[in-house]
């Protein structure tokens, strides 16, 4: 029964120690005493390391919103590229018809055969001359 009592007492003295604990952490959170204990200067490198984490991640959503404002940009001029593009190539393909060049020849003198083309048919002999000459 002795040992019981020493045990019970030690316990009361961990449970108020618990207790005490939280409080007293409270109590220096509030009065600003516990930055001036030496625990602080072993936190120091954490302090640190968790600022330039910060520092970091600010830095990172700055470069995200960069990129994703350029990428913005680029599809835009993308599409504006595409439709030009497209105007372009159909603008072509009228000017290239046949229709659209024989008005367009006309203009400059020239006409529009109406018969088929005829081959010419050279001899050696002309042939040898012609690249003679």
């Amino acid at each position: 029964m002795d040992m019981s009592n020493r045990v019970r007492p030690q316990e009361k003295s961990d449970e108020n120690q618990v207790e005490k604990a939280p409080s007293k952490g409270f109590k220096s959170l509030l009065t600003g005493s516990f930055l001036s204990k030496e625990n602080v200067i072993g936190a120091l490198p954490f302090v640190f390391f968790l600022s330039f984490l910060g520092i970091c991640y600010i830095a990172n959503g700055y470069q995200t919103q960069k990129v994703v404002i350029n990428l913005d940009r680029t599809n835009k001029s993308l599409k504006e590229l595409r439709s030009e593009y497209i105007t372009t190539k159909s603008d072509l393909m009228i000017i290239s018809k046949q229709s659209e060049v024989a008005e367009a020849t006309v203009k400059m003198g020239l006409k529009e055969l109406t018969s088929p083309p005829k081959k010419i048919l050279l001899t050696a002999k002309e042939k040898k001359e012609i690249l003679n000459d």
